[in-house]
């Protein structure tokens, strides 16, 4: 039975691999692997379930991909939230514009150009912004300080942190902790 590969947006988190994961099990299908992004499915007629899955997924939040620009787009994000939410501490000092160059495969010049004319912003400033989302989380958590928390999401200073902060949420670190209503933004919203 041969193995297909299924392009899956907005998966975040290792809960949207697991709703995914269980999701086509439901249908009957045998999932092979689910990591962001990607399900690996064994089927011979994968085309028939196709209209099933698309409307499983989008009831869970996700979507089918089938554009390869969009596909490309979809793992820029995948790869710059891997690597921002999940990544160890040894890669901390990493070259963002290399890492995705060689995780994509392609020419971090295309990749920047084809982001920034698909999703309207940058791939910097997507970057930032889901910087600033992992800065609130580990404000509201509170177990870090400011200082360990500029350190670990690799700012150059706690004040380069503070005011990129101020410049994206209207306020600073410290009035953010302050707030009865901490807003986040669900990852797969951030443009």
């Amino acid at each position: 039975m041969p193995v297909k590969s299924l392009f899956i947006k907005n998966m975040v988190c290792n809960r949207c691999i697991k709703v995914v994961k269980e999701e086509l099990e439901k249908l009957g299908l045998k999932v092979e692997k689910v990591v962001l992004g990607e399900a690996l499915i064994s089927a011979d007629n994968l085309d028939i379930y196709l209209p099933r899955i698309k409307v499983v997924l989008e009831s869970n939040g996700f979507e089918l991909i089938d554009d390869k620009q969009a596909k490309v787009i979809e793992n820029i994000k995948i790869a710059v939230i891997d690597l921002i939410h999940y990544k160890k501490e040894n890669d901390r000092a990493i070259n963002i514009s290399k890492y995705l160059a060689d995780k994509l495969g392609m020419s971090y010049q295309y990749l920047s150009t084809l982001f920034s004319s698909m999703e309207g912003i940058t791939i910097e400033k997507y970057i930032i912004n889901q910087k600033i989302e992992k800065v609130k989380e580990l404000l509201i958590y509170d177990d870090l300080t400011l200082s360990e928390i500029s350190y670990k999401l690799n700012y150059s200073s706690v004040q380069h942190l503070s005011n990129q902060f101020k410049k994206i949420t209207g306020f600073t670190p410290t009035e953010f902790k302050h707030l009865k209503e901490k807003n986040r933004i669900p990852l797969d919203k951030l443009g």
